[in-house]
């Protein structure tokens, strides 16, 4: 029999008339991560016919794209003939230990001669002969032996493993993630490619202030979401001279309200030329003087884009916990200021009057700033294949 591995789509499978534009994605996702294998698939299943023998490297990898519900190792014949599955079952259970056990039958070719529950008769009588001191359990069994009767093939397999579902990256679009070197953003940014959105990135530095190894702290986490992104593009911005010419402007209070007026505008700007639908963040609601409702509301007009928040009704030990999950915290915490960290009041506002903000903003040359700020922008694609250690220059 040959070794094989099936995926089994979950919330794909409710798409109906446009299944087949989100599987193409899923394959070409699949494809970019695992070299040289064979892939098929019909609106049930996706088959991946690796042509290694390293199977958990290859459902390691599997278990960072999304799309993919559940992860199947199983054993595929194409002879149906029923004493051969018999014999295949047998000869597959024959080193495993196990007390009590029960047969499932999916029958999908309706053709075959045999219906399913005679079927699940049947295997299940011939492995009580042909295996010592074991029992049908069917509410609780310690080995559930799954059989699927297909039109040219059979399956038979023991156990999935979970993957992180959700729907393919890029179909359905491309968002723009305001990266800092924080706990949140990273986490907004793998939920938002959870729902099929394929992230650029935006990082606001302002050297001297901050220094090279905050730098390296965001690429390093750009790094971690291009395992489930194929890659990132991070899109430096240069920060310092709006950021200068707030502080000795603005009234204090009114800092943080400011330049997140900024980073709006600019990050819309970079989100047009990058043809980028929404902007994503990892604000949440009430956790800093910037993120209560009245701050969100106010800093959030001067961008027509849309702007999700993925993490925006989520505490702060729950980011924490998905933030261990995909392996961003530790290097969130590292000690390196950012831009939101710098220059902070002792009182920020925390209900900011609209008017008050049209009012300092013209005690400052925005306009031509947020141009330049744009104009000398870096780039640089951060590829999940990309053989740098960005952790290394932390």
């Amino acid at each position: 029999m040959q070794k094989i591995i099936f995926l089994k789509y979950g919330e794909l499978s409710t798409k109906k008339d446009n299944r087949n534009y989100f599987l193409k994605i899923l394959n070409d996702n699949i494809k970019f991560v695992l070299n040289d294998v064979n892939i098929y698939y019909d609106y049930g299943r996706m088959f991946i016919e690796p042509n290694i023998d390293d199977f958990e490297k290859v459902i390691e990898k599997l278990q960072k794209i999304f799309g993919i519900h559940e992860i199947v190792i199983a054993y595929k014949s194409l002879d149906r003939d029923l004493d051969n599955i018999k014999e295949n079952v047998i000869n597959l259970i024959k080193d495993k230990e196990f007390k009590t056990f029960k047969v499932e039958v999916k029958r999908s070719n309706k053709k075959y001669p045999v219906d399913g529950m005679e079927l699940r008769k049947i295997f299940g009588s011939h492995i009580l002969k042909n295996k010592d001191n074991i029992k049908v359990d069917v509410n609780n069994p310690e080995l559930v032996i799954n059989v699927e009767i297909r039109l040219k093939e059979v399956l038979i397999y023991f156990s999935s493993i979970k993957g992180i579902g959700g729907y393919p990256v890029s179909s359905l679009g491309k968002g723009l993630l305001m990266l800092s070197g924080g706990i949140d953003s990273p986490v907004a940014g793998y939920l938002a490619m959870k729902r099929g959105i394929k992230l650029e990135a935006i990082y606001f530095e302002s050297p001297p202030h901050t220094s090279e190894r905050a730098l390296n702290k965001v690429k390093a986490l750009a790094q971690k979401l291009a395992l489930y992104n194929h890659n990132i593009k991070l899109h430096i911005i240069n920060f310092t001279e709006i950021q200068e010419e707030i502080y000795k402007n603005i009234p204090h209070e009114y800092l943080i309200t400011i330049m997140r007026r900024m980073m709006y505008r600019i990050s819309a700007l970079v989100a047009y030329n990058s043809n980028a639908k929404v902007l994503i963040n990892g604000e949440s609601v009430g956790q800093v003087a910037s993120q209560t409702l009245t701050s969100m509301n106010v800093i959030n007009e001067v961008v027509k884009i849309p702007v999700i928040r993925p993490v925006c009704c989520f505490d702060k030990l729950e980011i924490i916990d998905l933030s261990k999950k995909i392996d961003t915290y530790e290097t969130s915490i590292l000690p390196y200021e950012d831009c939101c960290t710098i220059f902070v009041p002792d009182h920020p506002v925390i209900n900011p009057l609209k008017e008050k903000c049209y009012e300092y903003e013209k005690l400052i040359p925005y306009e031509d700033m947020i141009y330049k700020a744009v104009k000398s922008k870096q780039t640089i694609t951060i590829s999940s294949l990309d053989n740098r250690e960005f952790k290394d220059l932390l």
